[in-house]
């Protein structure tokens, strides 16, 4: 009785994973088998293409909105990288009585919702004259870049043991010393996290953008977003395909480089 339950309960629990992963990757892969349909309707199978590749490559407003996102994403990352890590540092080495209210208040824009934003940056640039474009959007997504920096900095900062930043002091090292030397190494990882989930939010961001472009600074997902208004075209799945391979290409190569890393590791300590 109880093997028969926990066959049971062996394929109920296979047939729940199967259909979480077919919602999830079907349309994915159904994305990139329409990129290489030979027709232009996208729902209408018409034979293997690739022409719609050779259309994206050649569509300067495509390849110019993602020049555009690119420069946004790492403009906005480095800034938000500095301001965010040395919050995280000032806000964990200092002592302030209203510490709880400047950490709810620093990560406040992650969880405002982003029409919220875009209106107040619409409304906040307009009043003190400063023009849309791409100083705008930059300001707008640090905005709410600095956060996931400052939380996983922060967070790195807390996990490490104040004994070992005490013992470089003891041996006569400065402040900046200890922060170079000792602390930056340590919260390395965090701050490198941070700023890829913030470039990730930025390069995926439509609202703020919207709201913020101006007529030479569109981003590439306001551009997809433009071109879904008049109809999907396999040009708009070639550039999906294409990004889901470069992200593929970049987890696979970071999970050979942990790999390897912990491999080292263990050899060492063995």
């Amino acid at each position: 009785m109880k093997g028969k339950k926990h066959t049971q309960r062996r394929w109920g629990s296979g047939i729940y994973l199967g259909v979480i992963l077919a919602l999830m990757y079907i349309p994915i892969v159904l994305v990139i088998v329409y990129s290489f349909n030979k027709q232009k309707i996208s729902a209408v199978w018409g034979g293997f293409s690739l022409d719609w590749y050779r259309v994206l490559f050649h569509d300067q407003q495509m390849m110019g909105a993602l020049w555009n996102s690119l420069k946004l994403g790492i403009s906005s990352c480095l800034i938000s990288g500095v301001i965010g890590t040395l919050g995280a540092v000032g806000m964990t080495k200092g002592r302030f009585r209203t510490a709880g209210a400047i950490e709810s208040i620093a990560t406040l824009p992650i969880m405002i919702p982003e029409i919220i934003l875009g209106i107040a940056f619409l409304t906040f640039f307009s009043f003190v004259g400063i023009p849309y474009g791409m100083p705008a959007m930059i300001i707008g997504h640090c905005t709410f870049c600095i956060p996931y920096i400052f939380i996983n900095v922060r967070t790195r900062l807390l996990g490490i043991d104040p004994s070992i930043e005490e013992a470089a002091r003891d041996l006569g090292a400065g402040g900046g010393r200890v922060f170079w030397d000792i602390t930056l190494p340590l919260i390395a990882p965090g701050i490198l996290s941070g700023m890829l989930l913030a470039f990730a939010m930025s390069l995926d961001d439509v609202i703020i953008s919207f709201f913020l472009a101006g007529p030479t600074s569109t981003t590439l997902p306001v551009r997809v977003y433009s071109q879904l208004k008049t109809a999907v075209t396999p040009e708009i799945n070639a550039l999906c395909t294409l990004t889901m391979g470069v992200t593929f290409c970049i987890v696979i190569v970071s999970q050979i480089l942990g790999s390897n890393k912990f491999k080292r590791n263990r050899r060492e300590e063995l």
